[in-house]
């Protein structure tokens, strides 16, 4: 009986001790955390265990500890998430904006064109029509502003080659922004199922 009795209050100490050390361990994992919140450094086992001293065994056998990561992990991965969502959105406006632009121009420069070859049309019918009427100066004239209408129909006609080659450009970034969006949510849900 002698010997029980100092052996009680020393395993009581040591249990007291063990839970003061967990306690402090536990403490250090929650300040690991935040620590690694504020520097923007993402959440993972490895990286709590490192700043908070502590064994990846203890983080994975302590459920304090195992829930406080798992937590952070999924916090982590809203904000992530939600910053991605809001880049995607950006990057698809301005895309969309773009494309939506050079459809714009593209109509304009067609209508333009038309406008070109239905007066160049007119031009042509009024100098046949008048041919024997006019004087040398006023065919001379009509000439140069035929050629002057011609050129500005070529002008027109690149110009809406460039614009159709910008709206093919800025829907092939489109669809590559869609791929993204799409293989990025792929990823999300994947680390989602493997939390």
């Amino acid at each position: 009986m002698s010997t029980r009795t100092p052996t009680q209050p020393r395993t009581a100490a040591a249990l007291a001790s063990r839970r003061r050390d967990t306690q402090a361990a536990v403490d250090r994992v929650h300040d690991a955390i935040a620590r690694l919140h504020r520097e923007r450094t993402p959440v993972s086992t490895a990286a709590v265990a490192r700043h908070a001293r502590v064994s990846r065994t203890f983080l994975y056998t302590n459920p304090a500890a195992r829930s406080a990561i798992d937590a952070a992990k999924a916090t982590a991965g809203e904000q992530d998430h939600q910053h991605r969502a809001d880049f995607d959105t950006r990057q698809e406006a301005t895309w969309r904006e773009r494309a939506l632009n050079a459809e714009h121009g593209l109509k304009t420069a067609n209508a333009e064109i038309l406008a070109q070859r239905t007066h160049i049309g007119e031009l042509l019918g009024r100098i046949r029509d008048l041919e024997a009427e006019w004087t040398e100066e006023s065919i001379q004239r009509v000439t140069t502003e035929n050629t002057t209408l011609k050129q500005r129909v070529r002008q027109l006609a690149g110009d809406s080659r460039a614009l159709d080659e910008r709206l093919t450009a800025a829907r092939s970034n489109l669809r590559f922004q869609d791929q993204r969006i799409a293989d990025l949510e792929a990823q999300l849900a994947d680390a989602r199922t493997r939390q």
